[in-house]
């Protein structure tokens, strides 16, 4: 498991339609990019949330665009004529994360399709209970259609318990109500079986190396951790305790299923 870094040589375009401002670039492999900023919105965490839930989804799994470490020089958009949007460049100087641009791929519609297989309907449901998403709404679903498969992106708001680590040990055993609005409950027949793959999928060698990705830089802002391998140790810490409570936040979907349907 490995994660590349590359670096930005061109700022292409912003993504307006993301809250912190996102943006296509091209990086030194010719590669395209959406690059998500360090020094917007929730900073360092959401980029941690990306990755981590990314690349824990991967091992799922499940398919989830190419994440690169991304170096930038704040340089790069010194032709952009909106300031936020400079300014957003300088304070995002160093490491960022981007995931790999999908090429025509537009968001999934639970109206227009495709609808999706059981099993990975449930797979979905259940890997964003375990890192409580609350992002896949019918409103919002951060799935892709490319090629008539689904992709999944845009993880920043899940492990959201690391804007407070008090109790982060208790709030692990969440039921996660939030599945409630899961765009893709309607399909997950299967649960159980999900439940299982989860359980196969992430042991602790696959959680202790995702986590490992976390670059030094994105971590350090905690006062109750002194260095960042012990900060790295409690996110290990956290989604091993999460996944203790998988009957409870599996039944949490389930009882929420039986209601839609």
């Amino acid at each position: 498991m490995n994660v590349r870094t590359v670096t930005a040589t061109r700022y292409v375009t912003p993504l307006r339609e993301g809250g912190s401002l996102p943006a296509v670039i091209e990086a030194e492999d010719e590669g395209l990019y959406v690059l998500k900023f360090r020094g917007a919105g929730q900073g360092a965490k959401a980029l941690i949330a990306e990755l981590v839930s990314g690349e824990l989804a991967r091992a799922m799994g499940l398919r989830v665009p190419e994440l690169v470490l991304v170096e930038l020089d704040p340089a790069l958009g010194r032709a952009e004529p909106d300031e936020e949007i400079r300014d957003l460049l300088k304070a995002s100087a160093g490491l960022n994360l981007g995931m790999d641009y999908l090429p025509g791929s537009i968001t999934f519609d639970p109206v227009v399709g495709p609808e999706p297989e059981a099993k990975e309907a449930s797979e979905i449901v259940c890997f964003d209970a375990y890192v409580t998403n609350v992002d896949r709404t019918p409103k919002n679903p951060n799935m892709l259609c490319w090629h008539r498969e689904l992709w999944l992106i845009d993880h920043g708001a899940s492990l959201y318990f690391h804007h407070s680590w008090e109790d982060y040990e208790e709030r692990s055993r969440s039921r996660f109500p939030p599945i409630r609005e899961h765009v893709l409950l309607p399909w997950a027949t299967k649960l159980a079986e999900a439940e299982t793959t989860l359980r196969e999928r992430m042991t602790r060698e696959v959680v202790e190396r995702v986590v490992g990705l976390i670059p030094d830089g994105w971590l350090g802002t905690e006062p109750r951790f002194t260095t960042p391998a012990e900060h790295r140790a409690a996110y290990a810490d956290y989604l091993l305790k999460r996944l203790e409570a998988a009957p409870a936040f599996l039944e949490e979907a389930q009882r929420a299923r039986q209601m839609l349907v």
